[in-house]
């Protein structure tokens, strides 16, 4: 039976779009152009995972109400939001309240289908036991791999997917230079270097507001980045 995915665009060409590439993997999808219309949906029967714009027709914020109902609903269900908004704020906000994933409108299809297909995966395995291969510790840092949970000293991180690939990257391999092509190919994405230089920030501020001290990112200039559990 295929998976079951909502695609909430306003934009009828993107929405269209974006269900074709969907439905040619095999996907089954529902697409809406408005928060009513999807919830009214989802309160008989909830998708297997959704993909959500954050401004949605006469609502600038209406795919955050919809991810916080959604959220209210299923504490499991797998939410991305595909935006045109990347602003700290608006993907700090997004991942707070509940979004597994969020990805600009630039990004492209087989970054998007990797993530989708990461976050089934994940919710495959979410009831299986944990394998000492999913674990990964470094000092502080701890991170499993089946379930995609980061923490350090103990709290959890809140990184979206490819966030979580690319601090794995740095961490499995202490001390080790990763240049932006290697971080592109174990996150699975493929982006300009200012898209990796901005998920780096991103992720740096992430640890920083739980541990002022964190310095465990170094930018190795012209070459790259690593993972230095000795920088503190």
């Amino acid at each position: 039976m295929s998976r079951r995915v909502a695609v909430i665009e306003d934009e009828f060409a993107l929405r269209e779009n974006y269900a074709d590439i969907l439905r040619k993997q095999g996907y089954s999808v529902q697409t809406f152009a408005n928060r009513k219309d999807a919830m009214a949906v989802f309160e008989q029967r909830l998708p297997d995972l959704a993909i959500i714009d954050i401004g949605l027709e006469d609502e600038v914020d209406g795919g955050f109400t919809l991810c916080r109902s959604l959220r209210a609903m299923s504490e499991t269900l797998p939410i991305i939001f595909l935006t045109a908004r990347d602003s700290d704020v608006d993907t700090v906000s997004g991942l707070r309240i509940g979004a597994d994933d969020y990805l600009t409108k630039d990004i492209s299809l087989p970054h998007l289908l990797a993530r989708i297909a990461a976050l089934f995966r994940r919710q495959d395995v979410m009831g299986e036991p944990i394998t000492s291969e999913a674990l990964l510790q470094q000092g502080d840092l701890s991170m499993d791999t089946q379930r995609m949970i980061a923490k350090w000293q103990e709290q959890n991180v809140d990184l979206t997917v490819t966030e979580f690939w690319m601090v794995h990257a740095l961490a499995k391999y202490t001390g080790h230079v990763k240049n932006r092509q290697q971080l592109m190919q174990e996150s699975q994405m493929v982006v300009d270097d200012s898209t990796i230089t901005s998920h780096i920030k991103r992720i740096r501020k992430k640890f920083i507001q739980i541990d002022s001290e964190f310095d465990c990112i170094d930018t190795v200039y012209g070459m790259g980045y690593r993972w230095n559990t000795g920088a503190k």
